[in-house]
This record gives C-alpha cells, structure tokens and sequence, in this order.
C-alpha cells in the first residue's frame, strides 16, 4: 500500500536534507542496530551503537578496541569529547562495564541530539539534523509518552482476534527483535492461544528456577494509524519475571524513518524502505 508514495516520500527527504544543517551517516547490521564510527578525546576510535532509550554512553566489557583516554570513577566518566564526522560533542558521559549489541564497543543515546530537531533517515542510513521542523508531509504524527530519564514510549494498539489490548511500548534500539512484551502484559491473556507461537527456549539458573522466552507472531499492531501485519512478538513464562517494560524493538523502529522536533516535543514517522522487509528471527 505505501509503494504508490515512494516517489513522493523520495521527494520530501531529498528537500528536507537541502535544509538540513548537519548530516551523521551509519550503518545497520544484521542485528538491525545503529552503529557509528567515534573518536572519543581525540584519541580512541570506537564503533559505538545508537541507543534510542538513553542519554548518555557507555563502555562494553566485551569491546574490540580500546577505550584508555576515557577514565572512570566509580564507573562514570565525565566531560569527554566525541568526534562523529564533522561533528563534535562535548560533556559526554560514559558508564562503565554496559553491554551493548553486536559489532558495538559500547552505546552512544540521544543526548547528543539535546535541543536539537533530528531525523533517523533508515532510507539514507543517516541521521538528519535541522534548525526547524523540515517539512513533514507523508508524515504522521505519532502518540507517546516520556519518562524522566527521556525515555520514549509509544501508544500501539494489539490485536488479537476480536480483542485489542492497547500498550505503551519503549522504543528500545537494542533489541533486535519487533516486539517484547512485559511480565505485567502477558500474565493472564493466554497468549500462547492468541498467537502463533514459533519457538521457545527454556533456561535454569542455579536455584533450579526456569524462564522460557517464547516467540510468536501478533496478529496486527496499530501504530497511530499505520497497521502492520503478522508482527514478531515475544514473552517469557516460568518462575522468574523479570520483563519489566514492553520493548519496541529495533526491527521495528527501522520500518519507518524518524523526525523528533526539539521546539514542539513532537515525533513524526513516515514508513522506510524495510516497511515491508521480513521479521527478524530471534533465537
């Protein structure tokens, strides 16, 4: 159905980064995370992950390279510069001993963009910085709620058979999968009924306690006013609960490109070119 606007949503893009004032490429790997080259204190290149659910950065135990002219007290590190291209940010602050995804040394949020209007253009694998609101037309305004931490939740209705559960969902850009539903969501709709279950794995820790992660797929999820079918769900059953937050993971957040205005608090989304792309399989 959004084949008929490519041109059009073609067209847009191309006029808005004529006004756009700065330009961040990345790229996207086959775990569907953001990941941009940095220079931290003109000293350390790092491969760091775009985190959508926070603010400042981190250092991943399991990095490839090394991180020395970033220096810890009791895991936090304040004041560093990074480097993204053209671009320099300054009072960045790094956690310590933070895991992040695949191909990544550590994670970098949002708070480079404080202030700023921004697009994630997954259509030209960049990120888009503007002085005002570019034009949105194509674009949908879409419903959300934010925490103090600057998290991001969306509104999406989930429809199961004759029923829809309507959730807020956080946009969370490291996970890999569509989405992932909290304890307090699944516990007592029989999900194992409503959807088409794929897979599970069950693990035990040491107590002998077992969690089993399930995937399904959801019938359709409504997102403003945008369906999408047959949507890659998943949840956990067993003794241990600890799935606090329903996740909009990063396969989904890739299907549409991204305008957040900084003067109104607004957030616009249009569909990209992986709309219609298969789900991500999550083992």
């Amino acid at each position: 159905m959004f084949k008929k606007i490519t041109f059009a949503i073609s067209a847009i893009l191309f006029s808005n980064l004529i006004n756009a004032q700065e330009t961040i490429p990345f790229r996207i790997t086959k775990y569907n995370n953001i990941i941009v080259k940095t220079l931290v204190n003109d000293k350390d290149s790092l491969n760091l992950m775009f985190q959508i659910a926070m603010e400042d950065a981190s250092i991943s135990p399991e990095r490839s390279r090394p991180a020395k002219s970033i220096v810890f007290k009791d895991e936090i590190s304040e004041n560093n510069t990074v480097k993204i291209g053209k671009l320099e940010f300054k009072n960045v602050k790094f956690y310590d001993n933070e895991l992040t995804g695949n191909e990544a040394d550590g994670k970098i949020g949002t708070g480079i963009f404080k202030g700023k209007t921004y697009q994630i253009d997954y259509d030209n694998n960049q990120f888009v910085i503007y002085e005002k609101l570019p034009d949105i037309t194509g674009y949908r305004e879409v419903s959300y709620i934010s925490n103090k931490e600057g998290q991001i939740f969306l509104s999406c209705d989930n429809i199961m058979g004759n029923e829809n559960y309507e959730a807020n969902f956080l946009l969370q850009s490291g996970y890999s999968g569509g989405l992932l539903y909290s304890n307090t969501f699944a516990d007592g709709k029989d999900l194992d009924t409503k959807l088409k279950i794929t897979g599970e794995k069950t693990l035990k820790n040491s107590a002998g306690k077992s969690v089993t992660t399930k995937q399904g797929i959801l019938p359709s999820l409504i997102v403003t006013d945008v369906t999408m079918k047959d949507v890659s769900a998943g949840f956990f059953t067993g003794d241990i609960k600890n799935q606090k937050t329903n996740y909009f993971g990063a396969d989904l957040i890739r299907r549409f490109n991204w305008i957040f205005d900084a003067e109104t608090e607004r957030i616009y989304i249009t569909p990209s070119k992986y709309f219609n792309e298969p789900y991500f399989k999550v083992n």
